[in-house]
Formats: C-alpha cells, sequence, structure tokens
C-alpha cells in the first residue's frame, strides 16, 4: 500500500483512502465483489509492472494486501547503497558512545529499533555486495544491543539478539565479527552462572578465528577466556589466558578495523585485575588501583565495576573499610548508568564479598 500511495502521488492523483478502508476495497476487488475503477487500474499496472484492466476479470490478479506490503518493503531495501550503510554504521557508533557514558537504560529501546530497521532492510536486500556489508554493519549494531539487555539484567533478551549478530556476522563472511558476537554471547552464560559453557562458547569462537583475526581482538577474546575461567575456578588456565592476552595485545591498542573493542594497556590491566579478585588473589589490588588512576572517565559504567572489582580485592586483603568505600563508590557509578548487572554485583558483594562475573 505504501508504493500504491507513492505512484498515486507521482500521478498527482490525490489522497487515496485511509488503510483500512483500501484494505477493505482490495479484498472486495481480489473476490469479484467489486469492479476496478480506471485510475486504480492504471496505479497498480504501474505498482506491478502488469495491465490490470478495469471493470471485473482482470487479466493479472489484482494483490493482496500482504503481496503489497513485500512489494514495498522489497522497494525500499532495493534503495540499500554505500553512504546508507555509512550512516547506519555511524549511527551504530554514536549509540556506542552514548552507552559507555550514559548507560543502556537509556538507550537500549533506541538501539534495539535501529537494529529492527536494519533487519528489515538485510531480510528484503537481494544478495549483492550491499547486502553483505549491510549484514556487517547489523551484526555490530545486534550486538551492541544485546550487551546492553545484559546490562539490564536481560540475559534472555541478550542471548536472542546476539543470535541476530551471529547470522548477519556469518553472512558477512568477517571472521573479526563472527569471533567477537559469539564470544560476546557467552557473557549470557556467566551472569546465568553457566561459567563452563561459557569457557566452551569463547574457546570455540577463538580457536575458529585462530590465524583469520588481527592481534587486538586476540588480545581480547584471550582475555575473554581468562574471565569465564576463573569465573569457573580455573586458576592456572586463567593466568594462562592472561598471558596470552598480554602478549597479543599490539603496543597501538587501537584498530580502525574493529570500532566495537577498547582494548588497551589500561583496559587490560583492569580485566586482569577482575580475574585476580575473583580468584582470591591479593594482587589483584595493585592492578586495579592503577586501573583506577589511567581509566579515561567517559568509561563510566567500566569505572563501576573497576571500582567493584577493587572493592572485592581489599575485601580479600581483610582490609574491610577500603573494601567498603570502593563499594560505595561504584554503586554510585552503577546508578549513573542505571546498570542492573554491577548493581547486582555490589549487592552480592556487600551481602557475602563475593560477586558474579562483570566486565
Amino acid at each position: 500500500m505504501l508504493e500504491l500511495r507513492n505512484v498515486a502521488r507521482g500521478k498527482g492523483r490525490g489522497l487515496l483512502p485511509d488503510d483500512p478502508s483500501l484494505k477493505r476495497m482490495i479484498r472486495e476487488w481480489v473476490h469479484g465483489r467489486r469492479g476496478l475503477s480506471a485510475d486504480y487500474a492504471a496505479l497498480f499496472s504501474d505498482v506491478f509492472g502488469v495491465p490490470f484492466a478495469a471493470g471485473r476479470g482482470n487479466a493479472a490478479p489484482v494483490p493482496s494486501p500482504v503481496a503489497t506490503d513485500l512489494a514495498a518493503r522489497l522497494a525500499v531495501a532495493e534503495a540499500i547503497d554505500a553512504p546508507l550503510i555509512v550512516s547506519l554504521e555511524a549511527q551504530t557508533q554514536s549509540f556506542r558512545t552514548l552507552d559507555r557514558q550514559l548507560g543502556a537504560a537509556r538507550l537500549l529501546q533506541q538501539t534495539e529499533a535501529h537494529v529492527g530497521q536494519m533487519t528489515d532492510l538485510w531480510r528484503y536486500a537481494l544478495p549483492g555486495a550491499h547486502r553483505t556489508v549491510l549484514a556487517a554493519a547489523l551484526a555490530e549494531a545486534a550486538a551492541l544491543a544485546g550487551w546492553q539487555a545484559l546490562d539490564l539484567g536481560d540475559p534472555e533478551k541478550a542471548w536472542s539478539l546476539h543470535e541476530t549478530a551471529k547470522a548477519a556476522a556469518r553472512e558477512s563472511g568477517i571472521p573479526s565479527i563472527v569471533a567477537h558476537v559469539t564470544a560476546q554471547q557467552a557473557y549470557a552464560l556467566l551472569d546465568l552462572g553457566r561459567s563452563a559453557s561459557a569457557v566452551t562458547l569463547i574457546q570455540h569462537a577463538r580457536q575458529a578465528a585462530n590465524g583469520k583475526v588481527p592481534d587486538l581482538l586476540r588480545s581480547w577474546l584471550w582475555a575473554a577466556e581468562a574471565e569465564a575461567l576463573a569465573a569457573n575456578g580455573a586458576a592456572d588456565e586463567a593466568q594462562e589466558a592472561l598471558d596470552h592476552a598480554g602478549a597479543a595485545l599490539p603496543s597501538q591498542g587501537l584498530d580502525e578495523s574493529l570500532p566495537y573493542l577498547f582494548l588497551n594497556e589500561v583496559h587490560l590491566a583492569r580485566w586482569r585485575g577482575h580475574c585476580l579478585a575473583r580468584l582470591g588473589k591479593s594482587e589483584a589490588v595493585q592492578e586495579l588501583a592503577n586501573a583506577v588512576n589511567l581509566l579515561d572517565p567517559t568509561f563510566t559504567r567500566a569505572a563501576a565495576g573497576l571500582r567493584c572489582d577493587l572493592a572485592l580485592a581489599y575485601s580479600v586483603r581483610g582490609q574491610h573499610e577500603e573494601a567498603r568505600a570502593e563499594a560505595r563508590v561504584a554503586e554510585e557509578l552503577a546508578t549513573r548508568t542505571a546498570s542492573a548487572r554491577q548493581r547486582r554485583r555490589i549487592a552480592a558483594l556487600l551481602t557475602s564479598g563475593t560477586g558474579p562475573s562483570g566486565r
């Protein structure tokens, strides 16, 4: 019906009836209860490229509302070009920047709408270079929305969004995106307490990506695996994975081909401190304290997790006053970003001295 209205406007036909009325007219045409006027016959002929005759008994059947909707979606998808995809990617990047400062509560609805629009375009786009590039952009956007859902305490939605991300990533054929969205999905498992399954999923992603991805992503995959291993109580394996992460981390710490990754020496130190704190290692305090002093202040949610880890590390060392002070700062930061995930960790820490995994 959208395409029908567009053609009518182009012909100066004026406004068509509202959607319910137009649907009723189409049903009557389809069932032969109403004759097709010359004006509508001309409109349908232009929309579908086949002749429609006025009156009853057209040479070509009048399309159903479902068919006209499909035609409209296909027509919109045909408009996909490189500038449009660049614009969609820029929007995703804007959501990333806002997310790390403001938190997911203020953004998830917008990000989901963004993902929905991109998914609709992708599903109706014909095969070709533009569809493949759009698939890559969709995978990154869906993974961001999935991470936001996880931060708001909804692992089921997070898992579903990552399934969309993986499907699009596989079509993109880009190993880096496939590895990233697959490994990130494991955090839904960690939040459900299924640390062994999380280890398995991340190891699968890392091994499949071996030799196919940039060093920055290799470092990230090893660090994610270390976190899952630490959550599973595998101290030696976690330490070995952290060593691999450090060895793989490039000195630059940035890669323009990986806009979804923020990983440098400071972030890796934060990750290492988290793993050591989870394992009850007293040396975690120094790692985390150094990271506190060097962390970019715009990473508000990351700072909440870092302070929570530092509180846990102080608690392990018996420094309870310091632990309480850090927990209060962590709680303030988590409240600012409305992070249900970090607030759950902090509550667990304050009541029992331990907390579930966080990043």
